[in-house]
């Protein structure tokens, strides 16, 4: 089993890193579904395109890692159909995660699509790095999230302007937990019933996903459409 790698806390000594540690704690926690990210496609299940990167390559490293907060399916996704999974960090809880060691103008282009915008320009880092939080937009992915620092590089990812406790809470459809749950235990470090277990117990998830339903998606024999 691979070891859960510990974020540290405390500030950064360069707020203009030439590499991050971009970390997902949903679909993207798949690498051949981060690849549609980074090099340019449409991931199975998905209805949506992605352009891609400037810098195509894969990550030069990917670990499990685990952020506090809580992680949450709410609205509702035009790519999937179903709940998108949010993060909180405010929320108490553990968050389990990928990070993913990608360039800072990589991190900038995933953001990008994630933002519905066009990639190809680079991020100020400043704010999130010197604040923990930027909030770009009001859009679902549009606020920044520094989790703390990983051998020295930034912790980033990107959630919701709201928290928990502020919007309706959607179930997730059977693609989307198929990628997500199946990214987690690539990741190495958790077995198949703890990421079923902890899949079914997010809020969205929970009362709608049995931990049974989702092991059967891990293990391919769960619905390909939406739950």
């Amino acid at each position: 089993m691979s070891t859960v790698h510990t974020i540290e806390p405390g500030p950064l000594g360069d707020l203009s890193p030439q590499r991050v540690w971009y970390t997902s704690y949903g679909s993207n926690m798949h690498l051949g579904r981060l690849a549609c990210y980074l090099a340019g496609g449409r991931p199975p299940g998905a209805s949506r395109v992605y352009p891609g990167c400037r810098d195509r390559r894969m990550p030069a490293e990917s670990v499990p890692v685990e952020l506090a907060g809580r992680m949450y399916f709410a609205t509702r996704s035009p790519v999937w159909g179903g709940g998108c999974a949010f993060y909180d960090p405010a929320a108490e809880g553990r968050v389990l995660a990928r990070a993913h060691l990608v360039s800072a103008a990589q991190f900038a282009d995933i953001a990008a699509q994630e933002m519905y915008r066009e990639p190809g320009v680079d991020l100020d880092l400043n704010p999130v790095l010197s604040e923990g939080r930027a909030v770009m937009g009001e859009g679902r992915y549009e606020t920044l999230v520094c989790a703390g620092k990983l051998r020295g590089l930034p912790v980033l990812t990107f959630t919701a302007p709201w928290g928990i406790g502020d919007v309706a809470w959607t179930p997730p459809s059977s693609a989307y937990v198929r990628f997500l749950a199946s990214g987690l235990l690539d990741a190495g470090a958790w077995d198949a019933a703890t990421v079923a277990a902890y899949v079914a117990s997010c809020p969205g998830a929970a009362g709608h996903w049995t931990e049974r339903a989702v092991g059967e998606l891990i293990r391919g024999r769960g619905p390909a459409l939406p739950h």
